[in-house]
């Protein structure tokens, strides 16, 4: 690439870093913003701000970021698509392409919000966390590991029941649930202790220990 178009593109990614951290910064605690370097896929992400899914400065790119790679004729905007966090958090997440002036996709600005802090009052704000149906083309991100999804979907299941998240149960409704799952047989699948405890917020040893008590 000549050196101009570089230098052009490289002034783009720095004027949409300090969008990402203002953005990430006005939401503290709430909505995770990260810039991606599409230039350099193996190592996209450059900016990530309020860290809610554990990724890094210097990590690859998700799907839909490669989807953008090989396509420029890629929707410049993905609008309140459905996602999850490694932890199980349901997100509703916004994907924006950045295209430099040969229109090519050289970086991409993407906002996760963590609609799990806004299951209390869910009816109230459903315009708010509703996600779009339409968006039957993008491709599955992988922001967490999706071979324990069932197990985490039922986990969320059974909070959702008592109106609230999997970290807030009590410690009653946990030993409930760790007794359920085990007696389902969910603790033959691999990891599934560490999953659980991940979900729950507790450690593999209280895990183990609810799960003596149900013997």
């Amino acid at each position: 690439m000549p050196a101009g178009k570089a230098d052009e593109d490289e002034h783009l990614l720095a004027e949409a870093e300090k969008i990402a951290v203002a953005l990430g910064r006005m939401f503290p605690g709430l909505c995770e913003v990260v810039l991606h370097d599409l230039r350099d896929p193996a190592h996209a992400i450059r900016v990530i701000e309020n860290n809610l899914s554990g990724r890094r400065a210097g990590d690859a790119a998700t799907e839909l970021g490669l989807a953008r790679i090989e396509d420029p004729g890629y929707p410049g905007v993905v609008q309140n698509y459905a996602n999850r966090f490694p932890d199980g958090r349901p997100a509703k997440s916004t994907s924006i392409g950045i295209k430099n002036a040969a229109g090519k996709y050289v970086a991409a600005l993407c906002l996760n919000l963590d609609v799990s802090t806004l299951s209390p009052v869910t009816l109230a704000l459903s315009n708010l966390v509703a996600t779009d149906p339409g968006h039957t083309d993008v491709p599955l991100e992988t922001l967490r590991d999706r071979a324990r999804r069932e197990l985490r979907e039922v986990v969320e299941s059974a909070a959702a029941e008592r109106s609230t998240t999997p970290r807030a149960l009590s410690r009653e409704a946990k030993q409930d649930l760790v007794f359920r799952l085990h007696e389902d047989g969910y603790f033959d699948s691999r990891n599934a202790a560490r999953t659980i405890a991940d979900l729950l917020g507790i450690s593999r040893a209280s895990v183990y220990a609810y799960t003596k008590r149900a013997r």
